[in-house]
């Protein structure tokens, strides 16, 4: 087996329907479950460390540390930046804001980002499940918007899965709106808890203000989705680029100076994105088509788990 096939999720074009689609998101589980297992060890900070309701141990104030949980108290007794941990509930809510726009049906290498999308919900289920824990999601193609609501159990984890995997792909010329779907886990608010938005993030970046909003209710995570030709164009000679959020078209040769200033552009939008989540105090895990992804999350989560107890990342 190649390692392009151990990157693959356990599906890929054209779409799997009833029988082998179940098999397919069996076996999923089973590859999540093999490799995550034992990250959480009786606690919900693996994922994302940070703030739960109960106050827990001080400790010395390190780089990259939420300042909004300086502990003053402290601080001013030991002359020392510290900060309060948190201990995060015992009944965690999880919610997803998962894009499928158009601009995730495409992927150049091991699979789609559609399908990466959805085996990053698979581990985030996987994660955040057992003890009662609750997770749902708002899942959106750019057509049409569908709420699956929080609930708690093995059975419906795989249920919602099963749900999200069969939305269908949105007609190409159809636009996303990744803001609108942030705001659907805004309003009614929620209990407090975890919020995830899987997207590539592309495009303008109006989805900021809805995720600080997000923010002052909740722990967020994003996980990016990328591919290979998001970044850089290969040397290809003349090719057909097409945006299938707009059903745009446009013949071009790919010359060096193009695809210099292609990468740069793209390397300015990726810093852009990177420091509007930063700036609302989000937790950011890139996953991408050419690359292991569950080896991706797993260092993500033993960095978190690392930071959080004050060791090295």
């Amino acid at each position: 087996m190649s390692a392009a096939d151990d990157q693959r999720p356990p599906w890929s074009p054209p779409a799997l329907h009833g029988d082998r689609l179940q098999v397919a998101l069996r076996t999923l589980e089973l590859t999540v479950r093999g490799r995550l297992d034992g990250l959480l060890q009786g606690n919900h900070l693996g994922l994302v460390p940070g703030p739960g309701t109960e106050p827990g141990e001080a400790r010395a104030y390190q780089p990259g540390d939420d300042v909004r949980q300086m502990d003053w108290a402290v601080t001013a007794r030991t002359t020392e930046p510290h900060i309060r941990q948190t201990v995060a509930d015992r009944e965690l809510e999880t919610w997803v804001a998962l894009d499928l726009s158009p601009s995730l049906d495409f992927g150049t290498a091991a699979c789609d980002k559609r399908e990466l999308a959805i085996a990053g919900l698979s581990a985030v289920t996987h994660l955040t499940s057992g003890g009662g824990n609750r997770i749902g999601a708002v899942v959106a193609n750019g057509q049409e918007t569908r709420r699956l609501p929080a609930r708690a159990g093995t059975e419906y984890a795989r249920a919602m899965l099963r749900q999200v995997a069969e939305t269908p792909r949105a007609p190409e010329g159809t636009r996303g709106d990744l803001a609108q779907v942030l705001e659907s886990l805004r309003r009614p608010p929620r209990r407090r808890g975890l919020a995830v938005v899987i997207s590539d993030f592309l495009g303008a970046l109006d989805w900021q203000r809805a995720l600080r909003g997000l923010a002052a209710r909740h722990s967020l995570l994003a996980v990016e989705v990328l591919d290979p030709r998001d970044l850089e164009l290969p040397d290809v000679g003349t090719v057909l680029l097409a945006d299938p959020e707009t059903g745009k078209q446009r013949e071009v040769r790919t010359t060096p100076v193009l695809r210099r200033e292609f990468a740069a552009a793209a390397a300015a939008h990726r810093d852009e994105v990177a420091t509007a989540l930063r700036r609302a105090g989000c937790a950011h895990l890139t996953l991408r088509t050419d690359s292991d992804w569950i080896a991706d999350i797993v260092r993500f989560v033993v960095a978190r788990k690392r930071g959080w107890s004050g060791g090295v990342a």
